[in-house]
This record gives C-alpha cells, sequence and structure tokens, in this order.
C-alpha cells in the first residue's frame, strides 16, 4: 500500500458528494495506523464536519472502541472534542486529505488549526487551497508534525474533483443531466433507477437554479421537485422564446419556488450552480457553455427513436454504480 492508494480512496468516497456540498468543495480524508484503514469519510453538506473531522471523529471510535454521543456533523462539537482528547492521542495515525486543510475560520472551525493541535505523526495532501486568501493550512499543519506534510499526492486527479468549486467562483458551473440506456436513447418514461432518481433530487436541493428546455415542458409536463428527499425544491428557469406553457403542468404548482420563462442565458455569467436537463434541443442551445455532463447509463437496450443527436467530446472524470446504474462523470473537452 502506498500513498497514492490511500489517496484514491479518500477521492472515491468525496466523489459521492460532489455537487452536493455546494458551495463548498467536495473533499474526502482516510486516516490510518501503521497502514491500517481505520476511517474512509468525505464532507458531505456545507456548514457541517469537513471531511478531516469526520474522519478523524470515525477513527477515534475504532481506537478507543466507544461511540461519539454528539451529532458528528455539528463542527463545532466536533472540533471540540477531538481537542479535549488526550496529547498524542493520534500521535501514531496518518491521514490524507484531497485539498489543503482549511486556514480560515467560517461556518466551521480551521481544520489546519485542528491538525496543528493533534500532532498526528504525518498528513498527506492531494492538491493545495487555490483560492486566495484559502491557503496557508500547509504551514499550519506542517507546525504540528516533525516531517513536513506531503503535497501533491494523485494531484491531477484531486484537482479535477475541485474544479466545480472552482468555476462557480466566477462564474456558472454548468452540470448537464441525463439518463440514457446503453445503446444511447433517452425515451419511455422514468429510466434511472431509485438510487438514481434520489441523487438526481439531492443535486436539485443544492443548485441554484434548474434550467429546462421549453420542448420537455410541453411533452412530458414534468414536476421538478425534490420528493424522493423530501428537500427543498429547485428555482427552474424554462428556455424558451415563447411563453405559452400550460400553467396546469405540475412544475408551475410546487410551492416556495420560482418558475421563469426566459432565452436569455446571461444569468450563467454570475457565480452559481445551474443543473440543466433537457433534450437535444437544450444541449445544443447551450453548445459550450456545458462545463460538465453527468451520464446515468440504465442497463438496458431500447428501440424509443429518441436520443442526443449532436457531437460531444468528453472525458471521463468518475465512474460509479448507482443501484444497477452507471453513474458518469464527464467534463467537456470540445465538439
Amino acid at each position: 500500500m502506498n500513498d497514492e492508494f490511500y489517496m484514491q480512496l479518500a477521492l472515491n468516497k468525496a466523489w459521492k458528494y460532489q455537487g452536493l456540498t455546494y458551495p463548498n468543495p467536495a473533499v474526502g480524508a482516510v486516516v490510518t495506523l501503521e497502514g491500517k484503514i481505520l476511517a474512509i469519510q468525505a464532507h458531505q453538506k456545507a456548514g457541517t464536519s469537513h471531511a478531516e473531522v469526520l474522519a478523524l471523529l470515525a477513527a477515534y471510535e475504532i481506537l478507543s472502541q466507544n461511540k461519539i454521543d454528539f451529532d458528528r456533523f455539528d463542527a463545532q462539537k466536533g472540533h471540540a472534542f477531538l481537542l479535549e482528547l488526550p496529547i498524542g492521542f493520534f500521535s501514531e495515525c496518518t491521514i490524507y486529505v484531497t485539498l489543503e486543510p482549511c486556514a480560515h475560520t467560517g461556518k466551521t472551525p480551521s481544520c489546519a488549526l485542528l491538525l496543528e493541535k493533534l500532532h498526528l505523526k504525518q498528513i498527506i495532501i492531494g492538491t493545495k487551497d487555490p483560492i486566495i486568501g484559502h491557503g496557508g493550512g500547509l504551514d499550519i499543519v506542517g507546525r504540528g508534525i516533525l516531517a513536513p506534510p506531503t503535497i501533491g499526492v494523485l494531484e491531477e486527479a484531486c484537482q479535477a474533483l475541485l474544479e466545480p468549486f472552482m468555476i462557480w467562483q466566477k462564474r456558472a458551473f454548468v452540470l448537464f443531466k441525463l439518463a440514457q440506456t446503453t445503446n444511447g436513447r433517452i425515451g419511455g418514461g422514468y429510466l434511472s433507477s431509485k438510487s438514481s432518481l434520489k441523487h438526481v433530487h439531492q443535486l436539485r436541493e443544492v443548485c441554484d437554479t434548474l434550467l429546462i428546455g421549453g420542448n420537455t415542458v410541453r411533452i412530458d409536463r414534468p414536476t421538478l421537485d425534490s420528493r424522493f428527499t423530501e428537500g427543498k425544491s429547485p428555482n427552474i428557469i424554462i428556455y424558451s422564446r415563447k411563453d405559452d406553457f400550460d400553467k396546469d403542468i405540475p412544475l408551475f404548482h410546487v410551492l416556495q419556488r420560482e418558475v421563469k420563462v426566459s432565452d436569455n442565458l446571461d444569468f450563467l455569467e454570475h457565480p452559481s450552480f445551474v443543473m440543466v436537463e433537457g433534450g437535444e434541443g437544450m444541449l445544443q442551445a447551450l453548445n459550450d457553455k456545458v462545463d460538465w455532463m453527468l451520464i446515468y447509463q440504465i442497463p438496458k437496450l431500447s428501440t424509443n427513436n429518441l436520443t442526443y443527436n449532436t457531437t460531444m467530446n468528453l472525458e471521463f472524470l468518475h465512474i460509479e454504480k448507482k443501484d444497477v446504474d452507471l453513474m458518469i462523470w464527464s467534463r467537456q473537452i470540445g465538439h
């Protein structure tokens, strides 16, 4: 087992929460003791405990054989608990983190200051924090260990994980979601498994805007809520030149959200997270404005004629299973 192996475990865990941590980045962490894996954790939701804290709390439970008796996602309580442990409790442990621990204090305390005081044996970091004013964590954690922290393990992969966070600092990160059969068909009602549908609804909960094509609204008459997670439904922008929609379509009757009709995409210039659901026309209208594609590939063939009759080159970044489906995170790299 080498550093790359453990960092890949941290990456895989973080990808499970890609986008769901908005406006925070997806981050994963692994804690080991003499090569034995004690914990694999990831940041899950903005305002809650970061990956390092969740991993250290899970490692504590393994080492002490005691369960914590508080909400592990409460960052303040998590930091306070870890700082009250006996000095040297983690002194033989190594932590792997995909992103440089945060030096600043915001909605949660500084993870860099925490790690400095816990005096771990070694700290392995995937990539530096690229945001101006957020750096400095490397120097802080270095004060708490004998050997300098290692930086740059699987750096390119860690930076790919971080890309949405970097984009939504300056403009909209545009994620085009689609579900298709193995032979590329997209019609015929629900295609995705329940696990995939739940994941889509989790993303709907956190995105700023759900953008959808006018023809999709007219034909499918969707609801576009977050009922599978019982969460907040997204605000909707229907991309259309004409506002001639039947107002009995369910999406117009979801409470506590805005629905706008517009043929102007200038809102994509503002920092935000925009998820897109639509057909070929919507994909072609956006063209190079799509940053990533999230593809749910279904293990079936279909005779339905509906597909995306367009060209786009993609780079697969991460693939995992959602029940029987394949979930493929992809970056657009041109036409």
